[in-house]
């Protein structure tokens, strides 16, 4: 359950111009002047993006005896959709401004709020003053004044002219006005969130077909060909990472919120606990163990175990089959808000895909010598709010005094992600102290060109050297190796690490062993 505890040690739009400044993240479309809820992934955004998958699936399924991956297709027939309830279920409450920005939202995050009615009263013929037919719904009468030189004024043509506003005595009222506009607001209606397209070669008899909102539902029906094919017994998980897409109506945080987005989810099938022998985790115990083995992950990838938190969902707000679900929360500079979600889903997929296709799903239990639909633990978090996590927390700014990255002895500020080895997106930066020197040149990108066969390293010469060390501090780089003058006599570079800025003379036919024993240890 989110709240409004605010994180004082970085901000969001810090995180934004930090991921445009350096190649993690871009707006979507942006030279067309962008496309809302999408954004793309830069040079450095798309390896920490691979890193966060590659780290997941190395837990989940690398890690496990118990846990098989699949990769499902985005289309999936239409009746997948009846059975799992998104056609009949997947909906948000909706309601729209009156007033001129025309906004939309979902009706259930505007809270009533009291406002007093304002009109517009065009007092530029002091002879004639005209009451304009328009109202504004505002708390003060400064804020009525705020929405009608945003929106109003142009919208109404009265650029240039005097217009007071007045406010209209005993209008007074509590209800749900725009917050954007101070427009009424529509009445609510339901709006289904999935996006839709069509398959054929002619449109008007195409089928329609839905994109997927969860991977989930690839999993459920690829149940019996995963557990068949792998000659699985309860129990275990089928796992799968893609994308999904929502037709939310008001994205927003950055890639907090987006219609287009990236899961990582696993299905994990069990014993209901009637069936479960002595010794055997019961379906409940396997929910608690996921929820524990879910934060851990989190931590263990460098999150502060105090930005993190669970919310338990009450039994009132569980979803009609939730036998309980758990939220992993982060404390995001938005507040707390959802990272993760564990939920118990009991056998409710399974069923309504084997009443709704007719293919019997059931699972016969040799111990129990009796068929039963299994239960299933869902964990499933999204990529780009993972990042978002990593990412903020990560960032710090530190006062640099020493003059030995080229500051002459000034203090200077440093920007730098802290994070996780396994996570960071160039591993190992090398740099010739002058590029002008090209036996430096040569040696520095011969072993950059040598670490790039075991990890993702960089040759860069376009700055002076404490320029660089700060380019690559700002994108979470571990080690950057510098090959200088001195390196043409004692055949040996310096290697330095990003946290502590220390740095170890290493022979250069050791370099690529050293950082090998570095990242991997």
């Amino acid at each position: 359950m989110a709240d409004k505890l605010q994180r004082s040690d970085v901000t969001l739009d810090t995180i934004v111009s930090l991921c445009k400044r350096r190649g993690i993240i871009f707006p979507g479309s942006d030279i067309y002047g962008g496309l809302q809820g999408t954004f793309d992934y830069g040079p450095v955004g798309a390896e920490l993006k691979r890193n966060v998958k590659n780290a997941w699936w190395r837990s989940m399924v690398q890690e496990r005896f118990d846990i098989e991956g699949v990769d499902t297709s985005l289309l999936l027939h239409p009746a997948v959709w009846t059975a799992s309830g998104h056609v009949e279920n997947f909906t948000d409450p909706l309601c729209d401004s009156l007033g001129p920005s025309r906004k939309r939202y979902r009706a259930d995050h505007i809270e009533e709020t009291e406002c007093a009615k304002f009109v517009l009263v065009d007092v530029t013929d002091n002879a004639a003053p005209k009451t304009l037919d328009t109202e504004i719904w505002a708390p003060t009468k400064k804020k009525a004044k705020e929405f009608f030189q945003q929106w109003y004024e142009k919208a109404l043509g009265l650029e240039g002219r005097r217009v007071k506003i007045e406010e209209v005595e005993g209008s007074r009222t509590t209800g749900r006005f725009s917050p954007d506009d101070g427009g009424r607001l529509t009445e609510a209606r339901q709006f289904n969130l999935m996006l839709s397209t069509t398959l054929g070669p002619v449109e008007e008899s195409s089928a329609k077909v839905f994109l997927r909102p969860e991977t989930a539902q690839g999993i459920f029906i690829n149940y019996e060909n995963a557990r068949a094919t792998a000659r699985r017994k309860l129990p275990f998980g089928i796992a799968q990472q893609g994308k999904s897409f929502r037709n939310e109506i008001t994205p927003r945080n950055f890639i907090f919120r987006t219609r287009e987005f990236e899961q990582m989810e696993m299905e994990f099938f069990c014993k209901p606990g009637e069936f479960c022998k002595e010794g055997e985790q019961s379906d409940m115990e396997w929910f608690e163990f996921w929820r524990n083995e879910r934060l851990q992950w989190y931590i263990r990838y460098g999150i502060q175990p105090a930005n993190l938190r669970f919310y338990d969902h009450p039994k009132e707000k569980l979803s009609h089959y939730s036998r309980g679900t758990t939220d992993i929360e982060y404390l995001y500079p938005i507040g707390w808000q959802e990272l993760e979600g564990i939920a118990h889903r009991g056998n409710f997929d399974l069923t309504q895909h084997m009443e709704h296709s007719g293919k019997d799903l059931r699972y016969f239990d040799p111990d129990a010598n009796t068929h039963y639909v299994p239960y299933v633990i869902e964990p499933a978090a999204g990529v780009d709010r993972a990042m978002l996590a990593f990412l903020c927390d990560a960032y710090r700014e530190e006062i640099v005094t020493s003059g030995e990255e080229g500051e002459g002895g000034k203090e200077s500020r440093r920007v730098v992600l802290g994070l996780h080895k396994d996570l960071a997106p160039v591993k190992a930066a090398v740099f010739p102290l002058l590029k002008n020197r090209p036996e430096l040149v040569e040696t520095a990108k011969k072993i950059a060109a040598d670490l790039k066969r075991f990890t993702n390293a960089v040759y860069d010469d376009t700055a002076a050297i404490g320029k660089l060390y700060r380019r690559q501090d700002e994108i979470g780089t571990p080690f950057c190796v510098t090959v200088d003058v001195d390196s043409m006599e004692d055949q040996a570079v310096t290697v330095r690490e990003r946290d502590s800025m220390q740095q170890v003379r290493i022979p250069l036919d050791r370099v690529v062993a050293y950082l090998r024993d570095q990242l991997q240890g």
